[in-house]
């Protein structure tokens, strides 16, 4: 029996064997400019045409959905976790700064240039595609967030704002959304006010009520030496679905309260939390590798195939201006050298939250200028993988020798 390029076992096959090549290469791969988005993103690029036609419209976006809501979920779980609620009180202040200040800014200043280069699509289409662009991925700046040679402040501040701002991003996304879609269908606004108030209100009371109650089931269970330390990947899994699923089922945004979750479970929780990060590490990375692939394959070439001159501008300035200047005006009185600030708000990668927005927003909305959508994220997100997939060990060595001479 004669198999070609285009069976689906044989797709398959390649898919696994890029994963266990990447992972063997891991190490060597981390000393060169290359980076996991650079390389998953070309191989989907180059598998787009067996893919599509291969694989049935219907089930490949049954799949692309499927992968995009687990990754979501996760990554908003684990995430949030990790950041601790005192901290930002004192210690993080540089980062706080940029999610509380910063992060709307950029968000207002991207809608209107969104809105001047293609008003036809309207305000909300602008606020939509400004909020799906606003989160960064620390995935695309692990070079500079695990560089010894980058000053602390400044990969503490990197890497918990990409942890927050994902989540904090979501209400503006969603109300981008809703509000877009419903001006597509009919025009009409009726129930758009209490829909987005459910979903932003009951989100958030559901994941806290998760997050808490998991966070004492584990102190108890640890306290009387019941639960076995491998078991706390099995908790932190089915805890995160539980605040997806719980929400939904009353009205809410499952994915604000998987990250509500995590941050209560992760400042509730009296005990070592390593294990979501060593889960994160092995199947975290395998859904990372997904995601990226899936954006190579079916993101880019939709999206490069309704490139415009307006949405490659776009795209520029969003990596630039949008990003750099908010976050520049945000960090003003800090004391900060102007390089730092220039430095922090250059590493502002777009990426894996940006195609997970994407990728759930157009299934579950009816989102009209959807091809003008993709073009922007697209073109966004691949210009952020080779820019700041090329620049990050680099500037992270110059940065590291400025300080050193100062």
């Amino acid at each position: 029996m004669e198999h070609g390029w285009t069976d689906p076992e044989v797709i398959l096959l390649i898919v696994l064997a890029a994963f266990i090549a990447y992972s063997l290469l891991t190490r060597a791969i981390a000393r060169t400019i290359v980076t996991l988005p650079m390389v998953f993103a070309a191989i989907g690029f180059a598998m787009s045409g067996p893919i599509s036609a291969t694989i049935p419209d219907e089930l490949l976006d049954d799949g692309v959905r499927f992968v995009a809501e687990i990754t979501l979920v996760l990554v908003l779980f684990s995430d949030a976790s990790h950041v601790r609620l005192e901290h930002l009180r004192t210690d993080y202040k540089l980062p706080l700064r940029m999610l509380v200040l910063g992060m709307p800014m950029s968000v207002a200043l991207g809608t209107a240039v969104v809105f001047a280069l293609n008003p036809g699509a309207g305000v909300a289409m602008a606020l939509l595609t400004a909020a799906v662009l606003t989160p960064t991925d620390a995935a695309l700046g692990q070079p500079v967030v695990a560089s010894p040679e980058v000053p602390k402040h400044l990969s503490e501040t990197i890497n918990v704002e990409s942890g927050l701002n994902d989540g904090l991003a979501l209400p503006f996304v969603l109300f981008g959304a809703i509000t877009a879609s419903v001006g597509a269908a009919s025009g009409a606004t009726e129930g758009l006010a209490v829909t987005a108030v459910l979903q932003v209100v009951l989100g958030p009371l559901a994941g806290a009520a998760v997050g808490w109650a998991t966070a004492k089931l584990m102190d108890a269970a640890e306290n009387r030496n019941l639960m076995a330390e491998s078991a706390g990947g099995v908790v932190f899994l089915s805890a995160a679905f539980v605040a997806y699923f719980g929400s939904e089922l009353i009205g809410g945004n499952g994915f604000i309260a998987a990250f509500v979750a995590g941050m209560v479970f992760g400042n509730s929780y009296r005990h070592d939390i390593r294990f979501i990060g060593e889960f994160m590490e092995g199947a975290g990375q395998l859904l990372t590798m997904s995601a990226f692939l899936i954006f190579g394959a079916i993101l880019m070439p939709r999206g490069l195939a309704h490139a415009s001159i307006p949405t490659v501008l776009i795209a520029v300035l969003f990596l630039t201006v949008v990003r750099m200047l908010p976050i520049f005006v945000s960090l003003a009185g800090t004391g900060l050298p102007v390089r730092e600030k220039l430095f922090l708000g250059w590493f502002g990668p777009r990426g894996l939250a940006s195609i997970l927005f994407t990728l759930i927003m157009i299934d579950v909305y009816d989102i009209p200028y959807q091809e003008e959508f993709l073009a922007c994220v697209s073109m966004t997100v691949c210009l952020s993988i080779l820019a700041h997939g090329m620049t990050a060990t680099p500037l992270a060595r110059r940065i590291g020798k400025r300080e050193k001479a100062v």
